[in-house]
This record gives structure tokens, sequence and C-alpha cells, in this order.
């Protein structure tokens, strides 16, 4: 069990360094984070972009010359072509957006010939710190798959747990949310939730511990389920919600921010290696987090 990001950060430290390329690292929240990883000795780090511009800014914020190699390229996408190729080529092994936009990003993220595509589906997987709760918990996919079928939703939970496996944490505790807990024609996410649970039954996904169909407050609350009379064996004690649409889990997870005060991290997988794909806008911690996230994942 990972209980908070300071034990998240703990854990990666313990595993060893490692590299990571950064796309486009001319953005001074970003070269934060990468002085923060180097310092609690988790990934030195190859940085791609305007040289001048990250020189600048690495003087201001004191990171030393040996943390980082530059590659000089001013040109945005072709920044984020090389830093995809380092990891592709096994010369880094996490990639990371800096100061480019998101789908410029995954593009040369997932170019034919340079980046890091399997032929897998991508997910998104997000972690949250949330207060008051005693572990962190995962949520997917509230940032990748727009509405995914029954298939691509198990391909979905196969990268969530296979990951979830890498960072320690074994036989998860699986919530597959709906609206509630009937199984209703009308309702499809009920149907695929009812299919996902069968299919762990069955043995065919990673191991893992689902139910589903689940509404949120009998996930989190094992009172909520006593009061339905509902026999659940993960109530109060969720490791990874599957949310039903992007739409789901983008609201949830920004409720949680918002409104909660939780903080997040997240990666996409699927790829060769983790991508560390956080917002521009995205404070210099939570992409510490998610870089010590993404080394958590890494295959050992």
């Amino acid at each position: 069990m990972l209980k908070d990001f300071e034990h998240l950060v703990q854990a990666a430290k313990g595993r060893g360094m490692v590299c990571v390329s950064v796309a486009v690292a001319q953005d001074e929240e970003v070269l934060l984070a990468v002085k923060q990883i180097y310092e609690a000795g988790i990934a030195r780090a190859i940085l791609v972009g305007d040289k001048k511009i990250i020189a600048d800014v690495l003087g201001e914020i004191g990171l030393a010359s040996d943390a980082v190699e530059i590659i000089d390229e001013k040109d945005i996408d072709e920044a984020a072509l090389i830093a995809a190729e380092l990891v592709a080529k096994g010369k880094a092994d996490i990639l990371v957006k800096g100061f480019i936009n998101s789908s410029n990003f995954l593009r040369a993220a997932l170019d034919k010939e340079r980046g890091l595509r399997t032929g897998k589906l991508l997910s998104h997987l997000a972690c949250f710190e949330i207060p008051g709760e005693k572990k962190l918990v995962f949520h997917t996919d509230g940032g990748m798959n727009i509405a995914p079928s029954l298939a691509e939703k198990k391909e979905i939970l196969i990268n969530s747990l296979h990951a979830l496996e890498k960072m320690g944490i074994k036989k998860p505790k699986v919530a597959v949310l709906s609206a509630n807990e009937k199984v209703n024609e009308k309702m499809p996410v009920t149907l695929d939730a009812r299919d996902l649970a069968l299919l762990g039954e069955k043995g065919e996904l990673p191991p893992c511990q689902i139910e589903g169909p689940i509404a949120m407050d009998v996930a989190v609350r094992a009172e909520a389920a006593l009061h339905k009379g509902i026999d659940s064996k993960i109530a109060g004690d969720v490791d990874l919600f599957l949310v039903p649409s992007i739409e789901a889990g983008n609201m949830v997870g920004k409720t949680l921010v918002c409104y909660a005060g939780a903080k997040m991290a997240g990666l996409i997988l699927g790829a060769k290696k983790p991508i560390v794909l956080v917002s521009r806008s995205d404070t210099a911690a939570a992409k510490f987090n998610s870089i010590a996230l993404a080394r958590l994942a890494l295959e050992e």
C-alpha cells in the first residue's frame, strides 16, 4: 500500500536512478521537477529544446550541471520527436512532456518511426492523494479514451493492473463505477461493469478483486454498502476506480483537486515506456510526483 506521495517518492528512490527525456524543456516548472528528481536520486535528465532558454532557467533555479544533458533544438515538433526517440532507443527510460501542446507531444510519442508505439491501447492512469484517506487511490481512464467499448475497458484495466503490480500493489481492489449497483439494459455502462467483473472472476484479467457495477458512494464508504444491503468485499478500500468515460473521469478528478484539496499525479500507459503527460499549468510538485509514479511503473 502506498500511503501518500511522500511514501511513493521514497519507494521510487529505492528503485535506483534512471533517465528521463524531456520534450521542449524550456519551462521553469518542469525544470524545477527535474531538479527535484535529481536531488532525490530518482532520475537524471536529457533536456531537448531551446538550449539558451533552458540554460538560463537552470541557472536561475540552481540545477547542477551534471544533472542534465541538453540537446539544442528550437523547433518544437522536432524537439518532441528527438525526446521520444531517445526513449525508444533505450537512451532514456521515461518520456516527459514539457512546454508543448499535448496533441503535438502525443503525435511525436506515437510516431511510427521514432516514437513509442506498441500497438496497444494507450490509457491514462491518475493517482490521487486525498486528505483524510489512508492510501493513494488510482483512477482510469479520465485522460485518453473518450467513450471506451467493453473491449477497450478491458485493455485499460490490464494496463492499469500491470502498472499497479509493478508499484508493489498486489491483487488491487477494483471498482467499476456506474450510477448504481443494478444491471440495467437501459444503462450500457452497467452491462460493461457486470461483464468486466465476470472477466475478473474467470481469471481473464491480471490478479485483482473486482466488483461492478458499483456506485461511488458504495465504493468509498463501507457504511453505504451496509446501508444499501450490498455485500461488497472492496467497499471503503478501493485501490483502482475504472470510470465509464473521459467526462466522468475528468469531472471526478477535478472535483477531488478543486474541492477536496487532493494532489494528483498521472501518466500514460500502453507505450514502450511510461509517458508523463502533464498540463503546462501543473505545478512542479505535480510533475515531480508524476515522474516518481512513472519510475515505479517501469519494468524492473
